[in-house]
Formats: structure tokens, sequence, C-alpha cells
């Protein structure tokens, strides 16, 4: 089968490794000059957490080794107090457990390798979609070389939270959209190496929690440090006081970022969004159109599992391909009612986590609970698993997590209450001697 992929990022190299593997003729269109060749944009390259679920979509094209071998992993993360104090939370209950550091732009670089190898594969790039008839699957795209027209049986939109393919559905009768922005934008900022080496920890995700605000940074290979400013968005106005800002409220960051006024200056600021819409495709009279990834189901990037779920949907939608024997319009509706449940609880799982992250994890009584949980699965191996754990470290449906971390919650409840009984009737008993 003969089927065009809008969008060359992540999750748009990884489907069309899949397909290709599975014969089919994949053309992948990317609106972008080829980033191999023309760079990452400034102040655009979150670095991601790459972690169980998305090692598993990668295992599966044989190319889990290749993107490992240029991370870094973080096996817990590290609070900055306002005074400078650090604090160690391991995100597993044996410490051992890790999630991996990566450059966006570094893992695209590998995709865009890994695709263009591949037998059947073709990659179209400086190509931007303007135009998308759904019936017969004409596409109409804009190239340096002026318009032109191609049309596929099958068309994918991995184009991205404000997706041209998505926008194409969206005006056909039936189909639901909606889009949440926070009121809080991001920047990107850099740590650079100290003396040759990491100037913090590289062993972990770094968080400067300030309540109504938070940065974050991840290590890279180069042993600098890429950090990420959240911010409500009318903080980001005036770059004048940047300094002095950074001084009092990030100290020991700021002492690390000698080009912090000129990053602050020149990256853009981005959005934090979350996506939800339905169907995710539509069947015309002689195409298909469907979306995956963040075209589909865009969430904020809080839990680190943006690029996890859109690989994800890589490996439910080859595992539907299979079960339907390659009959893409049976597949899609297919891989449809599987994932939409799971990205609609990550989404919310992703915005409840900023609170945690900006609000709650330099608390003291947050701290307990952690130590608490900990505790509960090391004495209870197999029976109680953190939210986190199952999120971060397993393949278990997002959906089936929220499920058993209800079925453990009412466990925990019942032994507890158990043992309180059998506390009061042993007093009572003694009480009565």
């Amino acid at each position: 089968m003969e089927v065009s992929i809008v969008g060359a990022g992540l999750v748009g190299c990884l489907l069309a490794c899949f397909l290709a593997r599975r014969g089919h003729t994949v053309t992948l269109y990317e609106r972008r000059p080829d980033p191999r060749e023309a760079g990452a944009e400034r102040g655009r390259s979150i670095n991601l957490a790459i972690s169980e679920r998305g090692v598993d979509a990668l295992r599966r094209v044989g190319l889990d080794q290749a993107v490992l071998s240029a991370a870094l992993p973080m096996p817990g993360r590290m609070m900055h107090a306002p005074d400078g104090t650090l604090s160690f939370q391991p995100y597993s209950a044996d410490g051992r457990r890790a999630i991996n550091s990566i450059s966006r732009g570094d893992l695209n670089r590998t995709l865009l390798d890994a695709a263009a190898e591949l037998p059947g594969l073709r990659l179209r790039f400086s190509h931007r979609l303007v135009g998308l008839d759904v019936d017969d699957g004409e596409m109409e795209f804009d190239t340096p070389e002026g318009r032109v027209t191609c049309r596929s049986p099958v068309v994918i939109g991995a184009d991205g939270a404000f997706s041209a393919v998505r926008a194409a559905l969206q005006v056909r009768p039936g189909f639901d959209f909606s889009q949440e922005f926070l009121d809080y934008g991001y920047k990107e900022l850099s740590i650079p190496p100290a003396d040759g080496g990491y100037a913090m920890d590289p062993g972990a995700l770094h968080i400067w929690p300030r309540g109504r605000s938070m940065m974050i940074a991840l290590p890279n290979p180069d042993r600098s440090f890429t950090c990420t400013l959240f911010w409500p968005k009318r903080d980001f106005a005036d770059a004048s006081r940047i300094a002095d800002v950074f001084a009092a409220a990030y100290p020991d960051a700021h002492a690390l970022m000698p080009g912090l006024e000129d990053d602050y200056r020149h990256n853009p600021v981005g959005h934090l969004v979350t996506i939800r819409c339905s169907p995710w495709q539509v069947r015309g009279a002689n195409a298909v159109v469907a979306l995956v990834g963040d075209a589909a189901h865009a969430i904020v990037p809080f839990y680190g599992q943006g690029a996890n779920c859109g690989f994800e949907d890589c490996v439910e939608l080859d595992r539907c391909l299979a079960e339907t024997s390659d009959d893409f319009a049976a597949a899609l509706p297919l891989f449809e009612r599987r994932r939409k449940p799971n990205a609609d609880t990550i989404a919310e799982l992703a915005l409840a986590n900023f609170i945690e992250m900006r609000d709650k994890v330099a608390s003291r009584v947050f701290l307990a609970q952690k130590r608490v949980e900990h505790g509960l699965e090391r004495l209870l191996p197999g029976r109680y698993v953190s939210r986190y754990e199952m999120v971060s470290f397993s393949t278990v449906p997002y959906a089936e997590v929220q499920r058993r971390i209800a079925r453990q919650r009412r466990w925990v409840a019942a032994v507890a209450g158990g043992c309180l009984l059998g506390a009061a009737v042993a007093a009572r008993r003694v009480l009565r001697r």
C-alpha cells in the first residue's frame, strides 16, 4: 500500500520505519528543510525524557541501542531550594530505574537516518502542506520550486499540535476539536560545561520549584544542560531585569549561566497546549486520512510522556495493521478505539503533574508521601506500584494505570482499616483485664 505521512518529526519518522518494515511504500513529507543539514531551530529543542514506552517502540525497529547510546540516564530528580540546598528524589523504590535525557534534534536526526536507509521510503523536505482533499487523498504542497500536487490512498498526519492535516479534517461535519492553552509559556536556556565537566550532577533531572513558576534542566552528552523556564506568559515581557530576577530566584543556576541574557533575549517563548479531537481518522471516497501523535492528542510536557506516548501510537498502529492484514480502513478505527482513552488519560496526568512539579515537590508533606509510597513498593513488591513507576517504567496502558491505582488504594485502605480494627479490639481486651 502507498502511504503518505505528513510531518517528519519524531513520530512521523518512527511510524515511517514501522510501515516500511511492513512492506508499504512510504513517502514522508516535511515542511522544514532537512534538519540533518539545516540544524535545529534555536530555542525549540526541549530535551526529551525517553522512558520505557519510548524505548519499547524503538526496540521493535532495532533503534533502541543507537538512541540510548546518545542518552543520559536520570534515576531521579534533584530539587534546588532558593538557598541552594539540594535534595535528591529517586524515581523508583530501588533507585535503579531511570528516564533518559536526549536532545530532540539528535533523536530526530537518528530516526531520519534510519528511515532513509529503508527500501520503499522516500523523504521530501521543504514541502509545506497547504491543501488536502480528504475524499481522494490529493495533497497540495508549497515547495521552493513552486506548488506541487500528490495523491495517496492513505494520508497520515504526524505534523504536530498545529497540524495542517487536522485542519483539513476540522471543517468536516461531526469533527470535534478543542485546544486548551496554559497561561504559562516556556523559554529554553542553557548551562555550559564548567572546567570541561558538568556544572551539576548529570544523573538527575534538576528542578527549581518556585510556587508560581519553575525551571528544569536536563544533561547533554557534551556536558552542558538544556534548561527550560516555565513562567506565566505575562512575566516574559520584561527582559531588562532578567539577571536580577535570576540572581534572586535561582541564585545557584544564575552563577552557572554566562549566556543567560543572550538566551533570554533571543530564544522564543513557546506555548503549552492540550489538544483533543475526534475522530482521529476519516474515510473518504477514495482515501483514508488519519492523525497520530501530537496531531491527534498534544499534551503538556510535565510527565515527560509526549514523545513516549507518540511512539506508543506507532506500536499500537503496527499491531492493529497486523491484526487486520494491513487493511488501513479497518486498522485505523481500531487504533483510535484503543488509543484515545489512553491519550485522554495521560493528558490529564500531565496537567496534574505540572502542579506537583511546580508547587509540591519541595514540600515536606509531599516528600513524606513519597517515602511511604516507596516503602509500600518495597514491602509489597508487585502488589503495590506507584503511578509514576507504572507510567514511566512499564507499558501498562495509561487508562489501566489509573484503574490499578484506584484498586491499590482501595486495597491499602482495607488493609489499614483491618489493622486499625485489630488494634482496637486488642486494646479493648487489654483494658478489660
